[in-house]
């Protein structure tokens, strides 16, 4: 099926109206798992255990991504098979290395993202890689934001979007910062992953053009309450345009950065 680029992030993928199309990864032996779930008319599939939202990729341009704690594998296999079936992207996130092999052996049609934590299948994907043209820049203040600023990075890429990664710039040493600012300057959408303090978020949207978003992460000493103290610092950033997702979510900002791009 030919894509369109003119859909916003995966739409271009949506199944013709009417069309019946095959799981491409073969026969499942075990489809007892996800058989005949049933529809609804508020395009969701009930399988008892989860109601897939089937229609989000129709209605926001992004589809449901699998959040991984507290699912076990059957779980985890039989939601990503019936994504795959209906064509649509697979996300699968927060997914920790131990469960991450035995899925990608149960669905070799994924790929894992160990830095990211997320395990993905996207139809037609081509790898954007980390040169070139970029649009989105990925900023931490630490080493330790990395994790959560690969989340945002991994979903950007996945999502066609050329990422320049920018880390270990915190505030503590600002020439590191400052050295980069043709970086700041160019991008078109800037995503800041910061802990302890989160102070760096209010100087990168000095800095910017483009609108920031603020991942605040749970590292940091005890007074940081794991995230909070962040949080409630790039909550009340004098610097205006800056948007703020929870706590290590660095999935959200991926997405919201996406969504931001492909408005325009």
């Amino acid at each position: 099926m030919g894509t369109d680029r003119r859909l916003p992030l995966f739409q271009r993928f949506l199944p013709r109206r009417g069309s019946d199309h095959p799981d491409p990864a073969g026969p499942d032996s075990d489809a007892v798992i996800v058989a005949a779930p049933r529809r609804s008319r508020s395009s969701f599939l009930d399988l008892k255990f989860a109601k897939l939202d089937a229609g989000r990729l129709r209605r926001r341009g992004f589809p449901e991504a699998i959040f991984a704690p507290g699912k076990s594998l059957e779980q985890i296999i039989a939601l990503a098979r019936l994504l795959r079936r209906r064509r649509q992207p697979v996300f699968v996130t927060r997914l920790q290395p131990e469960q991450a092999g035995s899925l990608c052996e149960a669905l070799p049609w994924l790929t894992y993202f160990p830095e990211a934590r997320i395990a993905a299948a996207v139809p037609g994907r081509r790898s954007v890689g980390r040169t070139g043209r970029w649009r989105a820049l990925v900023v931490t203040a630490g080493t330790g934001d990395i994790p959560a600023a690969e989340e945002a990075a991994a979903t950007l890429e996945l999502s066609r979007v050329p990422v320049r990664r920018l880390y270990d710039v915190g505030v503590a040493g600002l020439d590191r910062l400052l050295a980069h600012r043709r970086w700041i300057a160019r991008a078109e959408v800037i995503v800041v992953a910061a802990g302890m303090d989160g102070a760096l978020v209010s100087v990168v949207a000095g800095l910017a053009r483009a609108p920031v978003i603020a991942v605040p992460t749970s590292i940091g000493y005890g007074a940081s309450y794991r995230g909070i103290a962040a949080l409630l610092t790039m909550l009340n950033s004098c610097s205006p345009g800056v948007a703020l997702v929870n706590i290590d979510n660095g999935f959200g900002a991926g997405v919201l950065a996406a969504q931001i791009l492909r408005a325009r």
